[in-house]
């Protein structure tokens, strides 16, 4: 068949692979210069950013797709799992430099937070058992197929279910497991993973902390970027095409079945099309009569990013490749992105910084440092008064925190927004993950990776099932390619 990928971010680049892999003749469009969408890289004046998702996990998802394209592993499997995932600073001045190892991990939590670490171990043991048990049916298949749900192995999954905790919030069930507020802290950021709030979403989100806690995170030798750099020569390689500075403008269906694409006013024919756009941009703009429009305009959309990009002349020893700088009132700053789409004057500030791994990413003596906080999705704010403000106060945290004066250290700035997201990615008001996962039914209320009422049209990335983030965008290509035969 000939298919068209409509645009080149993880789940596209995955499902490219795929496809050419099983012998079909595959185009994508990106409406950039570059592929990657989201997970793009900043290179300017020695500094090198990475611009989208920062945190690895389950890299084997990765060299599955090299195996099967008889390549090896990506990278070689130069993947460095982290001996420290996070290093954590909180209001109470406790640092918590977290292990990736679960036993020492435990044992820290209780002498740095005070936190019992049988409490840690139940909590750990829990998200990787209903992990292992759930996977199957919520990650790695189609929610939208019957037949998925028929199987003994999946039925044996669902009876699992109930121990998912899908009536309780996050936040409910970690404020009654652990005794400290660190502890709950912790726990609940896995929330904004998918752009929700832990005081809303559902306890199922907890599950989050095996693949971090219990499988480990990673980080690719030569940066996030490399990721994208690796599965585009792997798509060319297997002969897919690239046709770069193309936006799709329309989705054309006949007969309940899509048959082309729109470019400039020009057709393009094809036998399947494969999207990897935001579904509440597409349905707004390729695809008007979307059969799922109603539905989806109601549900709301996931939270943004506020990024500051800040190539910083010195090192810092006190800091790690990810640091969380703790909000004192985490409630109410969740309030106010949720409810008062603002951003708190104590926000929690996440600062990664590549150039600790890869050394060419800063000039010698400096460092990278990608500064974000969460943000609410762009319904018209103030976004200049709104950043400035931020931006104090995140530099008033940094300084109190690490006992620095930081801008005398800021020689390049950069910024990304809602509102420059929303322009460079097409996400629907800058949110990062399609709608949110902010009531028990989320994950049934995503939008699917196939169309019951149209044809040969096919979903993939993160605003779609199973979500956001790296490792689902490549198993929402998996679910896709599984539905298409070979040529």
């Amino acid at each position: 068949m000939k298919i068209a990928v409509i645009g080149s971010g993880i789940g596209g680049l995955a499902t490219a692979c795929r496809l050419a892999l099983k012998g079909h003749k595959v185009v994508v469009y990106e409406k950039n210069k570059l592929p990657g969408g989201k997970l793009s890289e900043i290179k300017e004046q020695g500094f090198r950013f990475d611009t989208g998702p920062s945190l690895f996990t389950l890299p084997d998802q990765i060299d599955e797709l090299f195996k099967l394209s008889g390549e090896g592993t990506a990278q070689n499997g130069k993947y460095i799992k982290l001996d420290t995932i996070c290093k954590y600073f909180f209001e109470s001045g406790k640092i918590l430099s977290a292990s990736a190892n679960p036993e020492v991990f435990k044992h820290q939590c209780e002498e740095v937070l005070g936190e019992k670490a049988k409490n840690i171990e139940k909590h750990l043991n829990t998200a990787s058992l209903l992990y292992k048990q759930t996977a199957n049916i919520f990650i790695f298949n189609s929610l939208h197929k019957l037949k998925n749900f028929l199987k003994l192995s999946v039925f044996k999954s669902l009876l699992q279910v109930r121990r998912l905790r899908v009536t309780k919030t996050m936040h409910e069930v970690n404020s009654k497991r652990f005794i400290s507020n660190e502890a709950v802290q912790i726990f609940d950021r896995y929330a904004t993973y998918n752009g929700s709030n832990p005081y809303w979403a559902p306890a199922t989100l907890n599950i989050i902390a095996h693949l971090e806690n219990n499988l480990g995170a990673f980080f690719p030798e030569k940066g996030m970027y490399s990721i994208v750099e690796e599965l585009y020569e792997l798509a060319k390689s297997k002969g897919v095409e690239f046709k770069f500075d193309s936006l799709v403008t329309q989705i054309n269906v006949k007969n309940k079945t899509v048959d082309s694409i729109t470019i400039d006013n020009d057709t393009h024919n094809y036998d399947l099309i494969i999207s990897n756009t935001d579904v509440n941009y597409l349905i707004r703009n390729m695809m008007r009569h979307h059969p799922l429009k109603n539905r989806l305009t109601k549900l709301e959309p996931s939270s943004s990013a506020l990024i500051f990009y800040w190539g910083i002349n010195k090192e810092f020893a006190q800091l790690d490749l990810h640091n969380i700088l703790f909000s004192a009132n985490y409630k109410e700053e969740f309030d106010h992105y949720f409810t008062k789409k603002t951003i708190y004057s104590d926000p929690t500030v996440y600062i990664f910084i590549s150039s600790k791994i890869v050394k060419t990413d800063a000039p010698k003596g400096s460092e990278n440092w990608f500064v974000m906080v969460n943000a609410p999705y762009n319904s018209g704010q103030n976004w200049d008064q709104l950043i400035n403000d931020t931006r104090k106060n995140i530099v008033h945290k940094i300084n109190s925190r690490l006992n620095t004066d930081i801008e005398k250290h800021i020689v390049f700035e950069k910024i990304g927004s809602p509102v420059t997201i929303e322009k460079n990615t097409l996400s629907h008001r800058g949110a990062l993950y399609g709608n949110s996962s902010n009531s028990k039914f989320s994950a049934f209320l995503r939008h699917p990776n196939f169309l019951r009422k149209i044809k040969n049209l096919y979903f993939v990335g993160g605003s779609v099932h199973p979500g956001g983030g790296i490792p689902l965008c490549l198993a929402g290509a998996k679910i896709v390619d599984n539905e298409i035969p070979k040529a």
